[in-house]
């Protein structure tokens, strides 16, 4: 199977309009990770942990300010739920946009920092395609991974390139809501935005709605683990995320 490629700069294919939802009345959050799946993690702080909080604010907001949505949550608690669990939660409650919560981390090094939004797609760059594996890994840690992802390989780039040939039939709705995450995150959280970016991941490939993996920060940032750590940074992240789906929200119910 050759591996499609996604446009520089994705815009709506003609051949196959993309199909809206008429008003976005569903949200399904989903904190990264959590029980035996910690993430990344320090001596002091955990991934899991820190998304629940960020997911969980990010929750309130919305319930507070947009009563007409419902928020539907995979994990409340700091449990483990698998990949694949995470999205069919979203397809059983007939979600109209799926957001997962991240914290990122950069091996090489402590300088590194910075907000991601991802979208199902092809990674143009070994460091978008790590990130993928490291999110797919998790997988190892469920019972029956090889089954319930077909054989899929997290330590392969080549099985991360055949899983983006699963192209999203949601894939312009997706970059438009992640353009408005990353923007919020530098207008309204003064972040440093890495941009929006394209990989294969798992917990996004059998979502049917639009659906982003957004990544918080860098938590082998001292600097930016303090932030992503403290109940002020958290409330900012989120405060963010919700700006954006607030602004995405109105342009979706008003082409409905």
């Amino acid at each position: 199977m050759k591996p499609v490629l996604p446009q520089d700069n994705p815009k709506q294919d003609q051949q196959t309009a993309e199909v809206r939802p008429g008003r976005l009345r569903t949200v399904v959050l989903d904190p990264g990770h959590g029980g035996k799946d910690p993430g990344t993690m320090t001596k002091r702080n955990r991934e899991s942990r820190i998304v629940l909080k960020i997911a969980q604010e990010l929750g309130r907001r919305i319930r507070e300010e947009l009563p007409d949505v419902k928020v539907v949550f995979t994990r409340t608690t700091d449990v483990f739920i698998e990949l694949n669990e995470r999205s069919a939660i979203a397809n059983r409650n007939k979600a109209d946009l799926f957001i997962s919560i991240h914290v990122n981390a950069s091996p090489s090094s402590s300088r590194v920092n910075g907000t991601e939004t991802y979208t199902m797609g092809l990674h143009k760059t070994n460091g978008n395609l790590d990130v993928a594996k490291r999110e797919n890994a998790v997988i190892l840690k469920e019972s029956n991974y090889k089954e319930n992802y077909q054989g899929f390989d997290p330590d392969s780039p080549l099985a991360h390139i055949m899983l983006a040939n699963y192209q999203h039939a949601f894939m312009n709705s997706s970059v438009d809501f992640a353009q408005k995450v990353e923007w919020s995150f530098r207008k309204n959280a003064e972040r440093p935005s890495r941009g929006v970016k394209q990989a294969g991941f798992l917990v996004l490939w059998r979502t049917t709605m639009p659906s982003v993996l957004i990544e918080t920060g860098y938590i082998t940032n001292p600097e930016e683990e303090r932030y992503l750590a403290s109940e002020e940074g958290q409330h900012e992240l989120a405060n963010a995320i919700f700006r954006a789906f607030k602004a995405y929200k109105g342009e979706v119910d008003a082409e409905g």
